[in-house]
């Protein structure tokens, strides 16, 4: 497990997060915007950390893209990392 657990750091709006790649942590985060507008769209009440939570392993799965496909750390997600190619 991190060191750290997922959190809320409020002066850049985003939610950091660490994932496990094989055997190494890799840094991350999303905004409350991209959370909002990708999970709670019809929500006028939601948080940020608490939708992170909910979608942990999602969110996750976008960092390893990511990862997968060239970026390096700290990852910051965005709408599209979390939308599947149809």
């Amino acid at each position: 497990m991190s060191q750290l657990p997922p959190f809320f750091h409020a002066d850049s709006g985003t939610v950091r997060f660490w994932t496990l790649i094989g055997d190494d942590w890799v840094g991350a985060s999303i905004s409350k915007e991209t959370l909002h507008y990708v999970f709670n769209r019809d929500k006028s009440d939601d948080q940020p950390l608490p939708t992170y939570l909910a979608h942990a392993a999602a969110i996750e799965a976008a960092v390893r893209r990511r990862i997968a496909g060239g970026s390096y750390q700290p990852v910051i997600l965005r709408e599209p990392d979390l939308r599947l190619p149809a």
